[in-house]
């Protein structure tokens, strides 16, 4: 849980209260993602996937809380687990996305699809991950990588990949910024790990935002 916490820019804890649920002064508060809290540390990549969904609206003035009977809705009518981990709700399934929304009366801040023009188009939050999403050519459209910051398009997150941890191929952006911390050059980041100078410093840039969460991409 710490670790999606420092991965997605969130305060402490916050992950664990959408995955898992939480109590506070002797009231039960229901997980956003999980369909029931199980107490795990460990996150699946599917739960990881929709709390990176989640975190577009860290900002919006609403309580996440508010989005579990949406989700819990949306695995009904789509029946995957972590129906947000899938293309289908943001491509082909708008149209039933939008009438979870209104059936659930899913406050606008928190919205995924609207109507504007006469067409059912993705809220900028969806959108924004929709962006981040690399999914896969098959029928299922799992996301298969994220970026957890949409504009550093080479930075993604791929679990078979370096345990889950940001990365430019497989480097991790987190020891490309030790070498520049000891003294190394872009130059010479580059040639050590036989990587294109623009992934070096997409790499850089990236952890430069992890470090600076105001700095995050709204």
């Amino acid at each position: 849980m710490p670790q999606i916490d420092r991965l997605l820019g969130l305060a402490a804890g916050t992950a664990r209260r959408w995955i898992d649920g939480y109590r506070r002064e002797g009231k039960s508060y229901p997980p956003v993602v999980r369909p029931e809290p199980t107490g795990d540390d460990i996150v699946t990549w599917g739960e990881f996937v929709e709390t990176r969904l989640l975190s577009e609206y860290r900002n919006a003035g609403v309580s996440i809380l508010r989005m579990r009977p949406a989700i819990d809705r949306l695995r009904e009518r789509f029946s995957p687990l972590y129906p947000l981990a899938h293309a289908k709700p943001f491509v082909a399934g708008r149209e039933l996305v939008l009438e979870v929304q209104k059936d659930v009366h899913l406050d606008r801040k928190l919205q995924l699809v609207v109507v504007r023009n006469d067409q059912l188009v993705l809220t900028p939050e969806a959108e924004h991950f929709y962006q981040a999403a690399d999914f896969s050519n098959d029928e299922a459209g799992i996301v298969e990588r994220l970026r957890p910051v949409t504009e550093v398009r080479d930075v993604v997150i791929d679990p078979l990949r370096q345990f889950g941890e940001p990365v430019v191929r497989s480097v991790p952006t987190e020891i490309v910024a030790e070498q520049l911390r000891a003294g190394e050059t872009v130059e010479g980041i580059s040639e050590r790990f036989d990587l294109p100078k623009g992934l070096v410093e997409a790499a850089l840039r990236y952890e430069l935002i992890r470090d600076r969460p105001e700095e995050r991409a709204a």
